[in-house]
């Protein structure tokens, strides 16, 4: 908060004496999986998918996604989810906006940058905030999805008096900072509650 950093996760990945460490939120998770008024789904992002079995030294015929999601279930989330479709809704959105700016180009800023990275955005609001102009309106796939998880829940929420909670599995630290920004949440809370790295599944799965 104090510098320009752009929560890239670079750091974390060079420091030469292995200093640097990510956020743990997995004692959180723990928290959450023994509430019994707490509904939780997951989201996976692709990256997660092809890497997560790496900690355990699997061979690729045996990292494959049904053992991860049948870990997940092991563990106690209810409910896993792709994120691959919430990302084929982003394209859909972005091209959208993008064929409007084509029709009335001379009303917006070229070109159009995608907001899919919160640490380009980042970087961009500390580094070049010129460029913020050409930033994508869309959300991101991990929010598109947890906008989507949150109304399709909450009626059922309701009903049940239950809390659904959701946690997205992401491949970069600057996820965690993207779950946080305030506007996009929604009525003071955010959409994605807590946001855990391939890391972060592996500590799940080990222990």
């Amino acid at each position: 908060e104090d510098s320009d950093c752009s929560l890239c996760g670079q750091c974390i990945t060079h420091c030469p004496v292995g200093a640097l460490k990510e956020r743990n939120d997995v004692p959180k998770i723990y928290d959450v999986l023994a509430d019994p008024n707490k509904v939780t789904v997951v989201q996976v992002a692709p990256a997660v998918r092809t890497a997560w079995a790496e900690a355990f030294n699997l061979p690729p015929e045996l990292a494959t996604e049904g053992r991860m999601v049948a870990a997940l279930k092991k563990i106690g989330f209810d409910y896993v989810f792709d994120t691959c479709y919430a990302a084929d809704v982003t394209i859909m959105e972005e091209a959208s906006e993008l064929l409007e700016h084509l029709q009335k180009p001379q009303d917006h800023s070229w070109p159009m940058f995608t907001s899919c990275c919160p640490a380009w955005v980042k970087y961009l609001e500390l580094e070049n905030p010129k460029y913020l102009k050409h930033i994508s309106t869309c959300k991101s796939p991990m929010e598109m999805f947890a906008s989507i998880v949150r109304e399709h829940y909450q009626e059922k929420d309701a009903q049940d008096g239950r809390t659904t909670f959701h946690i997205a599995i992401m491949p970069c630290t600057a996820k965690k900072y993207e779950a946080s920004r305030p506007e996009l949440g929604r009525d003071g809370y955010q959409d994605v509650d807590y946001v855990l790295t391939t890391r972060e599944l592996a500590k799940l799965i080990r222990y």
